[in-house]
């Protein structure tokens, strides 16, 4: 396989020299906007970035630099960042290495060079991300970092844009100036992701309502992904007449057409606060990777005609054509970046690298905010907030109604709350949790969104960039799966990549787990949460009463508030209404708000009843509720001394405080409602035997591996009160059953 860097570089060399160069713009410099002294600063800014391209492989194949996706062919983003801001936040591509170094140069102190050397060579002096992974991002130039950036970032630049809007409502600049821009690059083949679909839809959507987004959306069409060429004009027609976007298009191989257009966008978005696409054509130079055999599947002519269009070679053109540079001056300036790329990447490789489980690890839990604590509301304010509810407020009620009003003194305490899913707005949401809320705090507060869990979550994790604290709803536990992405790859990463720099807390509220049984079918019922407690960094809580419900949602704001951290509220349906425990109309699982306030629930604490020491019955959400019910008949029939333990918390693992409930005890009962194969069971029984030195006997009890049925027969694979006294029994009398339990 020939040496396609060294070709380009020769090539480069030796049209300039001759002066064997592509038709380039005619437009005058000072129509676009330019001056001499700029075109040459972006002609820099593209030599630094090819320059980087090629001694990226050259250190890889040395074992020093471990990620070739090369920025060659979009060289001309260099000029779509010269028409922006430095605080216009920029969601990046990761094949805009020039966009950065060019916004680099706006901001006085900044050795782009330097740091991007030290990414390249993953060393943990590395100022975005430590040395975790090659990545585009820096604090100071508002660049987030994004790793494999195929499409997942889309949703959360919608959410920044929205942020803006919001901000501006709340009196408030946060993060991002008040008539800032938003920024999201991606490729051709990206924008065929569903997630770019899910985006680009939703954007459209908020622009046909003339709703304020100022969101620039930039398509940098380069005609492949990967091996698969893009169906020619494919772009144009997808988004030329899209309702709501306005559409543009520049020559992204002609930096002065490129500069131009990317200034009416800038005009266009910065006093209409509406969205646009920038469709940018370009080229891709060596491949999609260092490890990408292109000549396997395009022809030696392809791949030569291809890098005739050098970007550099039309930006020379340029440069001669408007008499800034001669040829000698041009390739002068080109050996030079090169050389001071060389030297400077010698001693980039020297610097140290993550070298322990701890160092990597450092950043997955964000640094805690200053200065975050909740405002304490007056007497009167909250009066007058609960006026309708007063009488109920006095009353115990059920958990659907604690949650509602923990949420309304949430927002009051905190101004920056905001609410959006799907029908929470004046509908109340499918179980009327979130009833009366809109009416309270107005549509900016409580946002109704199109119905789809990508935008949902990806708003939340924008608006968290600007100083909003979203609480998104997820109607479904089953409906995370279309958008847990967005969780795993985007909100729970972004610490990590960041080192704790970038942080988006929220607390997204989920309605989840089984045992409904008329609006049932696994749809609705989705007993697994496997997904959620896979991702690091991300806690995980579920409440099993009113109380419990309203305590640690205030609990989960304030680690969203205080800590920055990604909460999960799995709120269990089945247990939104209930009102009794043993029989009807005893309202045993009815709570008071007023009392429930007065006993916080503390991150990592879990819930104990009873003292027993023959039995301990370890569970959580629905389980806790059932145990209850067995409880009765175990203590009252069969004379069994038993403690209950609600662990409340179950990603992280509040494993001292278990450990601490269950030491005393003879017999430890798992009781877990979802499957018997990647639950939470299997967890608990390894930690309790791994932990506790003589364990005491251990049984677990759990859902069958299979999907949950509608109708009367929704609770027949779960475990129930007759099956948790069953399991009980056989423990305490030393045998074994297989029925839901292993």
């Amino acid at each position: 396989m020939q040496d396609r860097p060294e070709i380009l570089h020769q090539n480069f060399i030796r049209r300039v020299r001759a002066k064997d160069l592509p038709q380039a713009s005619d437009t005058p410099l000072e129509a676009a906007g330019l001056t001499a002294q700029k075109l040459v600063e972006i002609f820099e800014s593209q030599l630094l970035s090819r320059h980087l391209d090629y001694h990226s492989r050259t250190l890889q194949a040395r074992g020093e630099s471990f990620y070739t996706i090369g920025s060659a062919g979009h060289e001309g983003n260099a000029a779509i960042a010269a028409a922006f801001r430095v605080s216009d936040m920029a969601f990046l591509h990761y094949r805009d290495g020039a966009f950065m170094i060019q916004r680099s140069k706006a901001l006085p102190g900044t050795d782009v060079l330097w740091d991007m050397l030290l990414s390249f060579a993953a060393s943990k002096e590395d100022p975005i991300s430590g040395g975790r992974h090659k990545v585009l991002g820096s604090r100071p130039l508002f660049i987030p970092p994004q790793t494999s950036t195929i499409a997942s970032h889309l949703p959360k630049a919608v959410g920044a844009a929205t942020s803006i809007s919001l901000n501006k409502r709340r009196k408030h600049e946060g993060v991002l100036p008040a008539d800032g821009i938003i920024l999201c690059s991606f490729g051709d083949a990206s924008l065929n992701h569903s997630t770019a679909q899910g985006a680009v839809n939703t954007t459209s959507w908020m622009g046909y309502q003339k709703m304020h987004l100022p969101l620039v959306l930039i398509c940098e069409d380069n005609g492949i992904g990967i091996s698969t060429p893009t169906p020619e004009g494919w772009v144009h027609a997808s988004m030329n007449a899209k309702p709501g976007i306005r559409y543009f298009y520049c020559n992204g191989l002609d930096i002065v057409d490129t500069y131009r257009t990317a200034r009416e966008v800038e005009a266009f978005v910065r006093k209409q606060r509406l969205p646009a696409f920038l469709h940018m054509g370009c080229i891709r130079l060596m491949g999609h990777a260092g490890a990408d055999a292109q000549h396997t599947y395009l022809s030696d002519q392809e791949i030569e005609a291809t890098e005739a269009h050098d970007p550099l070679l039309y930006s020379a053109r340029l440069l001669l054509d408007h008499g800034v540079l001669t040829p000698e001056k041009i390739i002068m300036r080109y050996e030079h970046i090169a050389r001071n790329v060389a030297e400077v990447a010698e001693e980039a490789i020297k610097r140290p690298k993550l070298s322990t489980a701890k160092d990597v690890m450092a950043s997955i839990i964000p640094p805690k905010k200053q200065g975050a604590a909740a405002r304490k509301p007056s007497a009167d304010e909250r009066k007058n907030l609960f006026r309708d509810d007063m009488t109920a407020l006095a009353r115990p009620n059920t958990m659907a109604r604690l949650i509602n009003w923990a949420l309304a003194d949430l927002m009051l305490e905190n101004d920056n709350v905001v609410l959006c899913g799907e029908d929470i707005g004046p509908k109340g949401g499918v179980y009327s949790v979130t009833s009366k809320l809109h009416a309270r705090f107005g549509g900016h507060r409580v946002i109704n969104t199109l119905l789809d869990e990508q935008t949902i979550l990806g708003l939340s994790i924008g608006m968290a960039h600007n100083d909003l604290l979203p609480i998104p709803e997820i109607q479904f536990l089953a409906y995370l799966h279309n958008a847990e992405d967005q969780l795993r790859g985007e909100a729970s990463t972004l610490s990590f990549f960041s080192q704790g720099q970038f942080t988006n807390p929220m607390v997204i509220r989920i309605a989840g787990l089984a045992y409904q049984r008329g609006f049932g079918g696994h749809f609705h019922n989705d007993n697994s949460v496997a997904v959620i407690r896979d991702i690091p960094g991300v806690i995980l809580a579920c409440p099993s009463n009113g109380a419990e419900a309203a305590g640690m949602l205030r609990e989960c704001v304030r680690l969203a508030r205080e800590e920055q951290r990604v909460v999960v509220f799995l709120e269990p349906i089945a247990l939104y209404a209930m009102r009794d425990l043993h029989e009807a109309k005893d309202n045993l699982w009815c709570f008071d708000y007023e009392s429930a306030l007065k006993k916080p629930v503390r991150f990592g604490e879990v819930a104990q009843h009873g003292d027993g020491k023959e039995l301990c019955i370890l569970t959580y959400g629905n389980g806790y509720y059932l145990s209850r019910q067995a409880e009765k008949v175990l203590t009252e029939q069969h004379n069994i001394k038993l403690r209950i333990v609600d662990m409340r918390w179950l990603s992280p693992l509040p494993e001292a405080a278990i450990i601490e409930a269950v030491r005393p005890c003879s017999h430890v009962l798992i009781v877990d409602e979802c499957r018997i194969t990647g639950s939470l069971s299997e967890t608990l029984f390894t930690r309790l035997h791994e932990k506790i030195p003589n364990p005491p006997k251990i049984k677990r009890i759990a859902a069958e591996d299979c999907f949950i049925p509608l109708g009367r027969a929704a609770t027949i694979t779960l475990p129930g009160k007759a099956s948790i006294i069953e399991a009980a029994l056989d423990l305490l009398s030393g045998q074994t059953s297989q029925k839901k339990s292993a």
